[in-house]
């Protein structure tokens, strides 16, 4: 189905190449006189030019940009010192998302001209892109000072670094807003900038089309609106924003196929598109393709190297494949790159429940949880798990001392007064244990699991049989598919003398835990057997 697309773009490129009859003619003029004078350098450059033009307009699919850099090495043959040559290319690859080898040609640019400022610039952008941001900010001010009256777009680069620095304060607020200023100062004089505004306000015309592709899918219109942002992509083959809309529909109607081949046509007509490439993830995951996920998300953390979230989504998506140790690496990493301390804490604990649960090291778990109890000292949920840590390490004064902490801070947490009586019934202490499941079953008359417990303490060490059945009855009658409270239910009713209602109850728990995980299948089976063996 990707290839037939691509084919058929090739088919509307034709259509609009005879459109823009001038191009058309200028590209076939400098052909001509190139196969009377190949050597002709000057005529390379033109016609490179004419090719990156045609690669940049939005009514165009861009597929010219390997001809362009084609034509400028041909005339680089000739002047071999030319820094706007080298230049040229840079940006042939810059727009192919080569940006290694576009600050190649940058650097070779400023070194053939130490005055080129916008070959200073571009490698400001390059650097930008592989967020490189002191480097990205040495070269922007290179460019301003060899161009203070035209370097609208340095300054506006730089008000950008500004904005995205970690440090925040009272100056870097005052130097964002010079920069945002001198940009708007120097903009008529900057041609360049002038000229990327333009093509920005020329989407405009698109406008009334997206509001009516919007107004169709607000009314239900899904199939109608295909067709328009159809119709316009005949048009606007090259105008991103329009494949990823049709990716977003195509996935509202579960055409998952048909939106994931929308996006990629996004990627390929710009290969940074960022809104792209995260729905994208996004479908794979819906779909359960976690390798195509994964390369994905590997993809925007090199657009996007210091985006922490994408480095937590991949860390999620490694873990449900199992590979923990790269999760572990991810999460580490988004946890450095720490833009929120609300949004970090979770990732630490996150983290810590990985170390705990998956690789069993509970002192690196109780380290995590320790970094998110520093950056959110009051969230509930960092006490539960560091408690449950201590615990699962027998340190039980530590894991008593978190929870009595985090009762202060909440008195009628139902999951805290639980912990406390699997804590104390641990230690022996049954008394407590049952008064703490008593508190955790008043704030919250639905928890399951502390009339599960509770019910297990009945049976097991007070024997008081007919309480434990009440008990597991209500945990089953609040999560039916409670494998374990099944299981004791079925031990209770074994007790009682209905071997042939507790095998029904355990095939239940066995049937149950197929899909929870929560029991031994061979502890359930053993049960089953020993009704009958006796």
């Amino acid at each position: 189905m990707f290839r037939i697309l691509q084919y058929r773009d090739r088919d509307k490129n034709k259509k609009d190449f005879k459109v823009n009859s001038s191009l058309q003619r200028a590209i076939e003029k400098c052909q001509l006189e190139l196969s009377k004078d190949p050597t002709n350098a000057e005529l390379h450059v033109k016609l490179g030019d004419l090719y990156i033009e045609w690669h940049l307009d939005i009514r165009q699919a861009r597929q010219y940009i390997d001809e362009a850099i084609t034509e400028y090495q041909r005339a680089l043959e000739s002047y071999i010192n030319s820094d706007e040559i080298y230049f040229k290319i840079g940006m042939a690859f810059y727009y192919k998302n080569e940006i290694d080898r576009a600050i190649n040609y940058f650097n070779l640019a400023v070194e053939k001209n130490d005055k080129n400022a916008q070959a200073y610039y571009m490698l400001a952008c390059c650097h930008t892109k592989k967020a490189h941001f002191p480097d990205a900010m040495d070269f922007a001010q290179k460019a301003i000072k060899l161009k203070p009256f035209t370097s609208s777009r340095a300054h506006f680069l730089k008000y950008n670094l500004y904005r995205v620095m970690s440090v925040k304060s009272f100056k870097i607020s005052l130097l964002r807003q010079k920069e945002l200023f001198l940009s708007l100062l120097t903009l008529p004089f900057d041609k360049h900038a002038l000229k990327s505004v333009f093509k920005v306000l020329s989407y405009l015309q698109f406008m009334p089309m997206l509001l009516k592709g919007w107004y169709l899918v607000a009314r239900n219109g899904i199939n109608d609106a295909v067709d328009l942002y159809r119709d316009a992509l005949d048009k606007a083959p090259g105008f991103v924003l329009l494949y990823c809309l049709l990716g977003d529909i195509y996935r509202a109607m579960g055409r998952y196929e048909d939106a994931i081949l929308e996006y990629k046509m996004a990627i390929i007509v710009d290969s940074l598109n960022i809104t792209a490439y995260r729905s994208l993830c996004s479908v794979y995951e819906e779909l359960g393709d976690l390798d195509s996920a994964v390369e994905s998300y590997l993809k925007l953390i090199e657009i996007q190297p210091n985006a922490a979230e994408f480095y937590s989504n991949l860390a999620n998506i490694l873990y449900l494949k199992g590979e923990t140790k790269a999760a572990i690496s991810y999460y580490q990493n988004a946890i450095t790159l720490n833009p929120k301390p609300e949004w970090t804490s979770v990732i630490a604990q996150t983290l810590g429940y990985v170390f705990q649960e998956a690789e069993k090291n509970t002192d690196a778990a109780i380290s995590a949880y320790h970094s998110a109890y520093l950056l959110t000292p009051t969230d509930i949920d960092i006490f539960i798990n560091l408690g449950s840590a201590f615990y699962d390490k027998q340190e039980y004064n530590n894991a008593l001392t978190v929870y009595r902490r985090a009762l202060e801070l909440d008195p009628t947490n139902a999951k805290i007064h639980c912990n406390l009586g699997f804590l104390h019934w641990g230690k022996g202490d049954i008394d407590e244990a049952i008064k703490e499941y008593e508190l955790s079953i008043k704030y919250d008359p639905t928890y399951d699991i502390a009339y599960n417990n509770l019910g297990v303490i009945y049976l097991d060490d007070l024997g008081r049989v007919q309480n434990a059945i009440e008990l597991f009855e209500k945990a089953i009658k609040f999560n039916p598919n409670y494998a374990l409270a099944h299981y004791n239910l079925g031990r209770s009713v074994a007790i009682k003398g209905d071997k042939v209602e507790a095998a029904k109850l355990y095939q239940i728990a066995m049937d149950l835990n197929n899909v929870t995980n929560e029991l031994d299948p061979q502890e359930i089976a053993d049960k089953i057997q020993g009704l009958f063996d006796s």
